[in-house]
């Protein structure tokens, strides 16, 4: 089976605006971790450094940052935001944001590989 690849939707002139006006420059160059952790509907429920999470279509979402996350490393993975519970199962797939430098994309599919919502757990470490 060849996968088809996932192209991601572009960036909006408004996007662009909010994401260049959450840049906070005394924190651009500081080392160490921002997070978010986003549900399924897009919602950013809590992070460091993450100024919005938004859905852009199903399974595929944007996080904006306060900094440059160009330099990081994205780790990410389903869960839920809620204190108990059990996300369904599923796969993640990470990814600068076209078209900024301080977002990131995440594609969310469900176990089989199809895309499906989920919420998810995202972490940059910055160098």
């Amino acid at each position: 089976m060849t996968e088809q690849p996932y192209e991601q939707p572009p960036l909006s002139d408004e996007a662009q605006t909010q994401a260049r006006q959450a840049v906070d420059e005394s924190a651009a160059l500081a080392a160490g971790i921002v997070y978010a952790v986003v549900d399924g509907n897009g919602t950013l429920a809590r992070g460091s450094g993450a100024v919005s999470a938004t859905k852009l279509t199903d399974g595929a979402y944007q996080v904006i940052f306060n900094r440059n996350v160009s330099r990081g490393a994205f780790l990410c993975t389903i869960g839920l935001s809620a204190d108990a519970g059990a996300s369904p199962p599923g796969e993640v797939i990470v990814n600068l944001r076209a078209g900024t430098s301080n977002g990131v994309f995440v594609l969310t599919h469900d176990s089989t590989g199809k895309i499906a919502d989920r919420s998810f757990h995202l972490a940059v470490v910055l160098p």
